[in-house]
């Protein structure tokens, strides 16, 4: 293109007196990009934010991958050697036992609620499975008690903690179903209870661990779940989480059955599937805000052509050709596509970072497991809805640029 063609583009783009209302139309057809732009950016990074974000929150208490049995019971007996085996694995990055049942905790004598009583090893390092140690807020993984007259410490998600006033020091009551034995004289299963010493809470911003999750060493978890030395199963920290499923079905070709492998995407597929789903929803409804700015710019260049008829006649009588013509019209709906995309991509990074370090949004955790809107920006979703923008832009110039090349040179001078 040569310079000529970028003059007239520009003083087309500018207003002039007589032309006021096309310099509007064209700073709209701008507006409209812009906001299209800055608002797909947005909601692409809170898409990004809410499935990074929950992957995060899941995997605190939840491994990449867990090893269970299939048969009656559910439980792993002779899992040291399968442990060994698991570990020598080069995907696996740690591996430990872990103890998963149910339990009711009881505040006074009316009041009972289901918890998920979890068994792990005494562990921090970096042999650890997950994080969750990492979100205590009191308490450690030795579960140290202070009192004498309990049969041992655990550490509780906050909001329970809050529901039953039970802070640490305190002395709580749970239910073992596992535990129950027929009373002969009652003609009844007795379940069995047990006094626990709260020796710490947990924060992991996940409403379900935090709402129901009981954390007791395994070996304590064995004893209440009625295990004796058998494990619920194995977890493993994989080092790419995103191979999880093909790492599982390695390890139940090589160990055969009982064994079976349930990794972290398996058990929240529906989740991030209806995330995956609305992303892509969310982009094609708002895609139709710039390509509704682009008829913007259609409506904007055929009225700089019936305004320019008589010039873009004299430009043809003068020996510009048709193709040149179309060009400085390309270049006018080029301009307007890259200004409005850049100011757009501006606003709506902008705006993303503000509602991101500022939590501005806050949301119900008991409904999206989160309590407040996260955003994370993807560069090559920035980078994609940028090259979109601007090819919207470009493409709404077909019709004007080829009317305004199709002008007959002496009919256009004659044009009033």
């Amino acid at each position: 293109m040569t310079r000529l063609e970028w003059l007239i583009a520009a003083r087309y783009l500018k207003s002039r007196r007589s032309s006021r209302m096309v310099s509007l139309i064209t700073l709209i057809a701008t507006g409209g990009v812009t906001v299209g732009v800055m608002a797909l950016i947005v909601v692409m990074g809170v898409m990004n934010g809410l499935q990074n974000d929950l992957r995060e929150k899941i995997l605190v208490a939840s491994p990449h991958l867990r090893l269970l049995t299939y048969g009656e019971d559910l439980v792993m007996g002779g899992w040291a050697d399968v442990l060994a085996t698991v570990r020598g694995q080069p995907d696996v990055a740690a591996a430990a036992p872990f103890v998963l049942s149910q339990g009711l905790l009881a505040a006074g004598h009316n009041y009972t609620e289901g918890t998920y009583v979890f068994g792990i090893d005494p562990d921090t390092g970096a042999v650890a499975v997950t994080p969750l140690a990492t979100k205590f807020v009191r308490g450690d993984l030795t579960f140290t008690t202070t009192r004498d007259d309990v049969d041992g410490g655990i550490v509780i998600g906050r909001r329970i903690a809050e529901r039953f006033s039970a802070f640490p020091g305190a002395k709580v009551t749970m239910i073992s179903p596992a535990g129950s034995r027929f009373n002969a004289a009652l003609g009844a299963f007795v379940p069995r209870y047990w006094e626990f010493e709260v020796t710490g809470y947990f924060e992991t911003g996940m409403y379900e661990y935090d709402n129901a999750y009981v954390v007791m060493s395994r070996a304590q978890a064995q004893r209440f779940a009625g295990l004796d030395s058998a494990v619920t199963g194995l977890e493993l920290r994989l080092t790419d989480p995103e191979r999880a499923d093909d790492v599982g079905r390695a390890l139940e070709a090589e160990l055969g059955y009982p064994y079976r492998a349930l990794d972290w995407q398996s058990q929240n597929r529906s989740l991030f599937s209806a995330l995956q789903l609305e992303k892509l929803a969310m982009g094609l409804i708002l895609l139709l805000i710039v390509i509704v700015a682009a008829f913007n710019i259609v409506s904007t260049l055929t009225m700089v052509v019936t305004d320019k008829t008589r010039e873009i006649g004299i430009l043809r009588a003068m020996g510009l050709g048709a193709a040149k013509i179309r060009r400085v019209f390309v270049l006018q709906g080029a301009v307007i596509g890259i200004v409005g995309t850049m100011l757009g991509a501006a606003f709506g990074l902008l705006i993303a970072r503000i509602v991101d370090q500022s939590g501005l949004i806050r949301l119900d955790p008991s409904v999206y497991f989160i309590d407040r809107l996260p955003v994370r920006i993807d560069l090559f979703d920035i980078a994609l809805i940028m090259v979109a923008s601007i090819a919207v832009a470009v493409l709404a110039t077909v019709h004007p640029a080829g009317q305004a090349s199709g002008l007959d040179p002496v009919d256009a001078i004659r044009h009033e």
